[in-house]
């Protein structure tokens, strides 16, 4: 299983002619995904024929709500399950990096009969092994991990205990840095899936360039590059898939 994470409806189509298994479908890329439109969510789930999972994040930043954040992820997983997303994304954390069980359940709740992948959130918790049980008591299908490192490769050894302990009972799967280079090691710890952005920059196509302006409040370093899924990198990784 590949997973890509799209922001755009171009790398959804992209995703899917390089043999993605499922999408997140993610907004606000520079915060690291948040919840995408409407509008986006209607154009990918009427545009491609792999599986679906809308990211439910209500901002960047950390993973502890206030109680008009939580409101607004509830009708967020509304508004997804009308449009048709065939599954959910999200993760909710306790100010002392447990897992926030009694919300996480509900929202879990809320989502049926969709699934439900646990998040990142996952890697900035205070006790992993903890938190994977409590993922697992809450009802999510998988936890999406790095083994709580900037990058999988470097968590591969807290991964390939996570994976011992879910014993299959919830999928593992390792994110963050995955490319063709990394992926045949992932698998080898017995991961069940693998996820990854796999992007590429698309050059704008603006002739006039007004480069001292910026719209970005946390300056990027080049506005005219458009970050999109590229084809051969998601290629490559769903041939190791296949070796």
């Amino acid at each position: 299983m590949v997973e890509v994470c799209a922001f755009s409806l171009e790398s959804c189509l992209t995703a899917q002619k390089a043999g993605a298994s499922r999408i997140e479908l993610c907004g606000g890329m520079f915060e690291g995904g948040t919840t995408p439109s409407g509008g986006l969510i209607r154009l990918a789930v009427g545009s491609v024929q792999i599986p679906i999972y809308v990211m439910i994040r209500p901002r960047g930043g950390d993973f502890c709500y206030s109680d008009s954040e939580f409101d607004l992820m509830k009708e967020d997983i509304q508004l997804a399950k009308q449009l048709g997303a065939n599954g959910l994304v999200f993760g909710i954390l306790n100010p002392n990096g447990s897992i926030d069980t009694k919300r996480t359940k509900e929202l879990v709740e809320l989502a049926k009969p969709l699934g439900v992948t646990f998040h990142r959130a996952f890697d900035v918790t205070n006790d992993p092994f903890e938190a994977l049980e409590d993922v697992i008591l809450c009802g999510c299908e998988r936890i999406l991990t790095s083994g709580q490192k900037n990058v999988a490769i470097d968590g591969l050894d807290l991964i390939g205990k996570l994976v011992v302990q879910a014993n299959n009972r919830i999928e593992v799967m390792a994110g963050s840095g995955v490319n063709a280079q990394n992926a045949p090691i992932l698998w080898q710890k017995g991961v069940n899936a693998l996820h990854l952005t796999g992007k590429g920059i698309v050059e704008s196509s603006m002739q006039y360039r007004k480069t001292d302006v910026s719209m970005a409040s946390a300056a990027l370093e080049n506005e005219f590059e458009i970050y999109e899924a590229n084809l051969e990198k998601i290629e490559q990784v769903v041939i190791q898939t296949r070796s």
